[in-house]
């Protein structure tokens, strides 16, 4: 999973297909525990994703622009659109679930 501190940067990512964000922070237990096995999850089933973390402590403004106002948040962006949000409190198979019927649709259709 790269780190991404510049909004340009990511806003280039989500135009070129599939894209896994990961906010989090520095002091947030819970995104220290998840980052590991969503890379897991995104290795296993989605090697092909592009799969970034935010840090929201270094980049506010990133994680502002998105909404993002309580850690842990998880986006999933296909060609800039977002199909998929989490945020605090769910499970990765609840999350894999979600993923993989918008990546199947958008597989089928390239």
């Amino acid at each position: 999973m790269n780190e991404i501190s510049e909004i340009e940067k990511l806003e280039e990512l989500q135009a070129s297909g599939a894209v896994f964000i990961l906010f989090g922070g520095k002091h947030c237990n819970v995104c220290h525990a998840l980052r590991p096995q969503l890379e897991n999850m995104l290795q296993s089933y989605y090697p092909e994703i592009i799969s970034v973390y935010i840090d929201c402590e270094v980049s506010p403004e990133i994680c502002a622009q998105h909404s993002v106002f309580t850690l842990p948040v998880v986006q999933f962006y296909i060609e800039n659109k977002k199909v998929t949000e989490f945020a605090r409190s769910f499970s990765i198979q609840q999350l894999n679930q979600s993923m993989h019927r918008a990546y199947t649709i958008w597989q089928d259709n390239q």
